[in-house]
């Protein structure tokens, strides 16, 4: 009887001793699992690339205002001259799909005395279409053609490139390089080695007009004279974001 109460107390801190250990492994493992891992240290750079193109398409904004007291005279007036504006832009075999209305409205405008007192109401109607020019060489042409059809409205000229892929590549090479660059300098300043890179994005990549003192704009110059406007040239920014790690 005493040999097997001893033998039971042995088996019984065995396990007791076992448990610990085993819980003891445990925890240690948890500990090590819990310990977050070391945030890499970084230097975060934005680089600036340019590319110059050479417009060939235009965007215009052509359109007819006209004022009536009557708003079906209004109205009827802006349609003869409307129709009159687009079958001037039809001689220069601009494609329908090219030609959008953007605006047509009518809205009503109170007319007063110097005293302030209303005295009546001026229907005001416009009729604005969007018009895309693929040949930007009669773009003047095309402005004093329908000036002198009819339309009184000629505002936002814009110029574009249909290819801008050279440019992007040109401009996405440069900000790169740039990036780099300063990169370079400020771990060289700060004593730290560059190493992989973390992350990189990009952002713009929009031609603008490039301007001067000249200026690139036009006026509506005399009925039967071509508008004299001035495509320029436009350049393409582009802003590229890299992460590096440094050690």
């Amino acid at each position: 009887m005493r040999k097997n109460l001893v033998l039971i107390t042995g088996l019984v801190l065995v396990a007791a001793l076992l448990s610990a250990f085993i819980g003891g492994t445990g925890l240690q493992t948890a500990n090590a699992q819990a310990t977050p891992t070391e945030t890499p240290r970084t230097i975060n750079v934005t680089g600036n690339g340019k590319a110059y193109l050479t417009p060939d398409i235009a965007y215009i904004n052509i359109g007819v205002h006209t004022e009536n007291k009557d708003a079906a005279e209004a109205v009827g007036s802006n349609n003869t001259q409307s129709q009159k504006v687009a079958d001037a832009l039809k001689k220069f075999n601009i494609d329908p799909k090219d030609i959008q209305t953007t605006n047509f409205s009518i809205y009503p405008q109170q007319q007063v005395d110097p005293n302030g007192k209303v005295t009546g109401v001026t229907y005001m109607v416009d009729n604005t279409v969007f018009v895309t020019l693929r040949d930007i060489s009669k773009i003047g042409e095309v402005i004093g053609a329908a000036v002198d059809a009819g339309a009184n409205s000629i505002n936002s000229i814009q110029f574009d490139a249909a290819d801008r892929s050279k440019a992007l590549s040109e401009a996405r090479k440069a900000a790169v390089a740039d990036a780099l660059a300063q990169a370079k300098e400020l771990a060289s300043a700060a004593g730290v080695t560059l190493g992989d890179i973390q992350t990189i994005n990009s952002y713009g990549g929009q031609p603008m007009p490039v301007f001067d003192a000249k200026g690139y704009g036009g006026g509506v110059a005399a009925a039967g004279s071509p508008v004299p406007v001035s495509p320029g040239q436009l350049v393409l920014t582009l802003d590229v974001n890299i992460v590096f790690e440094i050690r």
